[in-house]
């Protein structure tokens, strides 16, 4: 298959494009080039910002069997893009993310389950109150653009694994693999959701093979799964001996001034249904996670490899959770 990838060479995409080389599949990515991993050297890079006049000049004349949007976030983005391939792109695949959801949701809800709104649907400022509500919007701009029987809309929760750049996962991982007492924020039962990029990367490129169509949870394990079961896995895969998890209230938590900024992962104490999703579409169409254990070993195996460092803002110093481990094991006296 020839498969158009368009922001595949950072994390999810690279994911995706390197399961589709992978796949013996001609691969092209349409990119600005500022990341170019050795990995995808084989593929045909076209430089472009999607959001610049090249856009068009870029595709012409190309024709696509598939199409894998990584890095659309208003619906115009989607819309310049149809028309840039016009009708040329083959079967859609559009990565959302589970934030099209609203937060009170059943336990275990499928792909029905209601949707995030904007009250100001014209918006292109994107922040953590809009990301949702313009994916929805961008979701439903792929279906009018291409058809709901040509795209699969793909919703991911937390992606994880080797390559992440964001500094939530492996905050802690890297304080696991500290080892002594780790802070963990409360309740252990809280609902969590995760997805090893290499995971949903193979699945995404089956679904473009098959011609999968409609929206899919991408998220691992299917519940009930906790974020006490994250750290948990985080300690069996790279805990040294004597690493201890020390749960601690949310609730305290939060009146010490915590969050889920300096605590990543964390939902602040609040069990979120939304944290709880049933992938059973997704694994009858061949996502097929690895296990936590491994996802995490190999994530702490990058991390020793290249070195990536602690991303500004995330987590919390040694000095303050000492601090704040010696106020609760006090609380009592």
């Amino acid at each position: 298959m020839r498969i158009l990838i368009v922001g595949g060479t950072r994390f999810v995409g690279r994911a995706i494009a390197e399961a589709a080389l992978a796949g013996d599949h001609e691969v092209t990515l349409l990119h600005r080039g500022k990341t170019m991993p050795t990995t995808l050297e084989s593929a045909e890079h076209l430089l472009a910002d999607r959001d610049g006049d090249g856009l068009r000049d870029a595709l012409a004349g190309r024709t696509f069997d598939a199409t894998v949007d990584v890095c659309a976030y208003v619906p115009r983005q989607v819309t310049e893009l149809a028309a840039a391939l016009d009708g040329r792109g083959g079967h859609h695949v559009y990565i959302s993310t589970m934030s099209v959801y609203i937060d009170e949701q059943e336990l275990g809800f499928d792909e029905s389950g209601p949707l995030a709104q904007l009250s100001d649907p014209t918006t292109e400022d994107v922040t953590g109150e809009t990301y949702g509500g313009l994916k929805v919007l961008c979701e439903d701009a792929s279906v009018a653009a291409y058809g709901k029987d040509n795209v699969a809309l793909v919703r991911p929760t937390y992606v994880i694994g080797p390559h992440d750049p964001t500094g939530r996962f492996t905050w802690w991982v890297r304080r696991v693999a500290a080892g002594g007492r780790v802070l963990a924020p409360g309740p252990h039962e809280a609902p969590m959701q995760i997805i090893d990029a290499r995971d949903q990367g193979e699945w995404c490129v089956r679904l473009a093979e098959s011609a999968d169509a409609g929206p899919f949870n991408s998220v691992a394990p299917t519940p009930p799964f906790g974020f006490g079961d994250l750290l948990d896995a985080a300690v069996r895969a790279v805990g040294p001996q004597g690493t201890e998890l020390v749960w601690v209230d949310g609730d305290w938590l939060r009146e010490q001034g915590e969050d889920g900024q300096t605590m990543p992962l964390w939902t602040e104490g609040v069990s979120e249904n939304v944290m709880a999703a049933d992938p059973t579409r997704a694994l009858n169409t061949g996502l097929s996670p690895r296990p936590l254990t491994q996802t995490v070993a190999d994530t702490w195996v990058w991390m020793q490899d290249e070195d990536p460092g602690p991303v500004a803002g995330w987590g919390i110093s040694p000095e303050r959770e000492a601090e704040l481990l010696a106020l609760w094991d006090a609380r009592d006296r």
